[in-house]
């Protein structure tokens, strides 16, 4: 196998795309191949591993969908406001953009509007420390207030006790999100509630 291959994988959580191993000047044909060789796996649709590796399945869903951002559920447990790792990954995308059928079937997806598709965009390390886009403390708190009828109550609830308890939470930025998303009354009632 090319070293090339090999280092840009090892750069990448030993992941790979086709569309990265193309642009090394490895052929789909030859990619094949390596998966007959055992030099690669195939973990999905245009995903390739390292053998022996260990899969980061939320690296996974970012590398096969560079337009997702992880949120709710998801990004609250990549903020440290939650203990467990969601069964379902959560994610939002803009509203003018349309999710494939494979992402919309294993995640809990979510589309808003586009102006307030990078509002609190940030990047945080997954358990096996691949970075991926993903919501700030803030924005997340937002975002499942917003969606409270999709989430069980006891989550939106756990989600503000565990924000206020936050060494890290900056408030200011939870009533500028909060006013532009034109809920400020609902968080400010939640916080009042359970703070």
């Amino acid at each position: 196998m090319k070293k090339a291959i090999l280092d840009a994988a090892k750069r990448n959580g030993d992941m790979l795309t086709t569309a990265q191993a193309v642009r090394y000047g490895i052929s789909k044909t030859m990619l094949a191949k390596y998966v007959e060789q055992n030099k690669l796996i195939r973990v999905r649709h245009g995903l390739y591993a390292l053998p022996d590796s260990i899969i980061d399945d939320v690296f996974a869903l970012h590398l096969q969908n560079p337009n997702i951002v992880f949120s709710h559920e998801s990004a609250l447990f990549l903020n440290g406001l939650a203990e467990r790792t969601p069964f379902k990954q959560s994610v939002t995308v803009p509203s003018n953009r349309v999710l494939p059928k494979p992402v919309k079937e294993q995640c809990s997806c979510f589309y808003i509007r586009p102006i307030y598709f990078k509002l609190g965009l940030t990047r945080r390390k997954t358990t096996f420390g691949n970075d991926v886009p993903c919501y700030d403390a803030e924005r997340t708190v937002c975002d499942i207030v917003r969606s409270r009828r999709r989430i069980d109550e006891e989550t939106v609830v756990a989600a503000i006790k565990n924000y206020a308890r936050s060494v890290q939470k900056d408030l200011f930025k939870l009533y500028e999100y909060s006013t532009t998303m034109s809920i400020y009354p609902t968080i400010k009632q939640y916080m009042e509630v359970l703070i």
